[in-house]
């Protein structure tokens, strides 16, 4: 099938842009075991280092903890008024603790801020119990869902985070957790952005110290133990744009802080995500042949949205593949090309072009009437295309 190509003209999208590439420094190197920085709403992945290595997570088991049960909340298999019993194994956990006690019962909402912003082990189990029976239960479903995530280098043995030879994951895979929660369940998410949670008389910070010195912070979560040494995950939104970072494997709580912020910075001072087309915005009208209406509206499914260097924007082109000739009949949403993204080149974004109406098979004559003019206008080289 032969292909019309179609350079479009792209949206203007940097202020500064001098039409040359701009210069960015290298991305900083961390005292980390293995950290990212990514872009939460396109994966563009910006800066890494042993991303894929295996490491204690610590604390950071949590955000899969509370990912649970924010499912479990969002399909209504508990609920967050739940009055839930604490047991004697919730309530003699060890190390961070919100200080629940044996016999009472706790509202789930209060053990969801027990969990995340004072990290919680008795909270933890608490909570795990609840939803699903027993801590047991509820890791299974916990490795479950990281399978479904796509998190293949994640094993969970508790819910905790507390060390287990065969307790590990990445911190790519803890960047695609965050993502997906910070996705799929925006307001328990914002319990991840509150300073501090008193329970029993007892008052304790987030650990979490970014979100004091940085207002775009708005989470997640820390870790600590021996083996894992101090982690952290962090999300910040400026203008529009999301970037979590996650840091593994630091030496004290000062350098994860220090190190995210960092990475933060690098990535909001250097790059900009940019959408630039949304969904359902009529890019091409073309002719249709033997349809009841004589054109298609060409547009895009989802938007395209793209993370790039400051300064890039005038460097990005848009080309659209069609094929020469479009018949009828054509339903909603029916592929019909390829709108593909380049930057300097180098491919940036590809969506199939779709059909935004649909457009039913005309009558005998009418159709008859168009194959005649089609071989006219092939004939004389003229554009199938053009309305």
């Amino acid at each position: 099938m032969r292909i019309f190509l179609l350079t479009l003209t792209m949206l203007c999208v940097s202020s500064n842009t001098l039409g040359s590439d701009p210069i960015i420094p290298a991305p900083p190197q961390l005292a980390a075991e293995g950290y990212l920085l990514i872009d939460a709403v396109t994966g563009t992945v910006l800066v890494e280092h042993n991303s894929r290595q295996r490491l204690p997570p610590a604390s950071l088991t949590k955000i899969m903890t509370s990912f649970i049960a924010a499912d479990a909340v969002n399909q209504g298999t508990v609920d967050t008024a739940d009055e839930v019993n604490i047991s004697v194994k919730a309530w003699r956990m060890e190390g961070s603790r919100m200080f629940i006690q044996e016999g009472t019962q706790v509202k789930l909402m209060d053990l969801l801020r027990g969990v995340i912003i004072q990290s919680g082990n008795d909270a933890s189990v608490a909570l795990a119990e609840h939803i699903a029976g027993s801590e047991e239960a509820f890791v299974d479903v916990m490795n479950q869902q990281a399978g479904r995530l796509g998190m293949t280098d994640t094993h969970f043995m508790n819910v905790t985070g507390l060390p287990d030879e065969s307790h590990y994951t990445t911190a790519a895979d803890l960047a695609s957790l965050t993502i997906a929660l910070i996705e799929r369940f925006p307001e328990h998410y914002k319990l991840y952005s509150e300073k501090y949670f008193t329970y029993n008389s007892i008052r304790q910070p987030n650990r979490n110290s970014l979100l004091w010195r940085d207002s775009t912070v708005d989470g997640v979560k820390t870790g600590h133990t021996e083996a894992a040494g101090y982690c952290l995950v962090a999300s910040a939104e400026r203008e529009g744009m999301r970037l979590v970072s996650v840091v593994m494997g630091t030496k004290s709580e000062e350098a994860r802080a220090a190190e995210s912020q960092k990475l933060l910075t690098y990535g909001f001072r250097y790059y900009e995500t940019v959408v630039l087309y949304d969904a359902g915005e009529s890019l091409k009208k073309v002719r249709v042949w033997g349809g009841s209406h004589k054109s298609v509206n060409l547009g895009l499914d989802k938007p395209i949205v793209v993370t790039i260097p400051r300064g890039a924007g005038e460097n990005l082109n848009a080309q659209m593949e069609i094929g020469t000739e479009i018949h009828a009949p054509i339903s909603d949403q029916q592929s019909l090309g390829e709108l593909t993204v380049a930057l300097n080149d180098k491919t940036v974004a590809a969506r199939p072009l779709v059909a935004l109406n649909g457009v039913t098979e005309a009558g005998f004559f009418s159709r008859l009437w168009d194959t005649i003019v089609l071989f006219f206008l092939q004939l004389m080289g003229g554009d199938p295309l053009a309305i």
